[in-house]
C-alpha cells in the first residue's frame, strides 16, 4: 500500500486523494473550442464582475504564466509586507489583466493556446503527493499536491464556465469534468465548518444529484471536522444540492440563502446552513 510522506499525513481529514492530471488537457481544449467561437462582440460582454470575456482570458493567461512560474522554473512571489493573502492575489490579478490591455483577442487566444498547452503537459507530470501551495479556503498549509492541482483545475473550468454564460451558452454539462470539480470544492467542508459546534461523531451530509454528483460526509472529530472518517446511515444533517446550485454556491455565483431554498434539507438545520456558507475560492 503506498503511504503518504510524514509531512503529508496529516492531510487524510480532507478525505481521498483527486487525480485531475489527464482532464487538463481535455478542459484546455475545451476552452480553447469556446474562446476560437466568439464573435467579436462577445470579448466586450461582461463575463464576471469588472471584468469582461477578454478580460477573464487574459487572468487565465496569467494564471498558466503563474503556475509555470512557480512549478517549471522555481520564480516565487508573494504578498507584500502586511499584505494579506487575498488582497496579494486579488492585486496581481488585477495588475495581469491591466497589463493586457494593449493584447488583441486574437493574440490572446493564440498565446492562452501555447501555454495553456505547457500548463497541461506540467500537471500531466506531477507527484500527487508532493507538498505544494497552500489552499486557503481549505485550510491547510503547505497542501498535497493532489489538492493544489485539483484546485487550478476548478479554477480553469468555473472561467470557462463563465465565459460561456457571458455569452449565453450554458454550463457544460460533461461529468468527467464537473464531477471533479464538485469533489474537489467540496474539500472546503471541514475549513467551512471549523467554527461549528458539535458532539464528537456529529455528521453532515452533503449530497449533490445527477450523474456528476456524489455525497460528502463531514465528521466532528474533535480537534476538527474530517472528510476521512466513515458515514453513518443517518447522519445529524443533510442538504441535498442539485449540481448547479452547488458549483455556484461554492464559487459564490449564489448566496447560502439562494442554495438553501433550492435545497431539499433533513435534521438540523442550523448545521444545513453551516455546510451552506461553504466557499471553494479565494473570496
Amino acid at each position: 500500500m503506498h503511504s503518504p510522506p510524514p509531512h503529508l499525513e496529516s492531510r487524510s481529514w480532507l478525505g481521498p486523494p483527486i487525480d485531475a492530471r489527464s482532464l487538463f488537457a481535455p478542459e484546455h481544449a475545451a476552452l480553447m473550442a469556446t474562446l476560437r467561437g466568439l464573435a467579436p462582440a462577445d470579448w466586450t460582454r461582461e463575463a464576471v464582475p469588472g471584468w469582461t470575456v477578454r478580460d477573464l482570458t487574459a487572468h487565465l493567461l496569467g494564471d498558466f504564466y503563474g503556475r509555470l512560474a512557480r512549478d517549471r522554473d522555481g520564480h516565487q512571489e508573494g504578498p507584500a509586507a502586511g499584505e494579506t493573502l487575498e488582497a496579494f492575489i486579488h492585486r496581481i490579478n488585477q495588475e495581469w489583466v491591466d497589463a493586457c490591455a494593449r493584447v488583441s483577442p486574437a493574440a490572446l487566444v493564440d498565446t492562452v493556446g501555447l501555454m495553456g498547452g505547457q500548463v497541461s503537459r506540467s500537471f500531466e507530470r506531477t507527484d500527487l503527493d508532493a507538498p505544494s501551495l497552500g489552499v486557503s479556503w481549505a485550510g491547510v498549509a503547505p497542501a498535497p499536491m493532489w489538492l493544489d492541482s485539483a484546485r487550478d483545475f476548478t479554477e480553469f473550468w468555473t472561467h470557462r464556465q463563465q465565459i460561456r454564460h457571458a455569452v449565453g451558452q450554458g454550463t457544460d454539462p460533461d461529468p468527467r469534468f464537473l464531477s471533479v470539480v464538485l469533489d474537489t470544492f467540496m474539500r472546503a467542508l471541514p475549513h467551512t465548518l471549523h467554527e461549528a459546534e458539535a458532539p464528537v461523531g456529529t455528521q453532515i451530509q452533503v449530497r449533490v444529484d445527477g450523474p456528476a454528483g456524489g455525497t460528502w460526509t463531514v465528521t466532528a472529530t474533535g480537534p476538527r471536522w474530517s472528510l476521512a472518517e466513515p458515514r453513518t446511515a443517518h447522519p445529524t444533517a443533510l442538504v441535498r444540492l442539485d449540481a448547479e446550485t452547488a458549483w455556484r454556491l461554492c464559487t459564490r455565483g449564489i448566496q447560502p440563502a439562494t442554495a438553501l431554498a433550492r435545497a431539499r434539507v433533513d435534521g438540523e438545520r442550523d448545521l444545513a446552513e453551516a455546510a451552506c456558507r461553504i466557499v471553494s475560492i479565494v473570496y
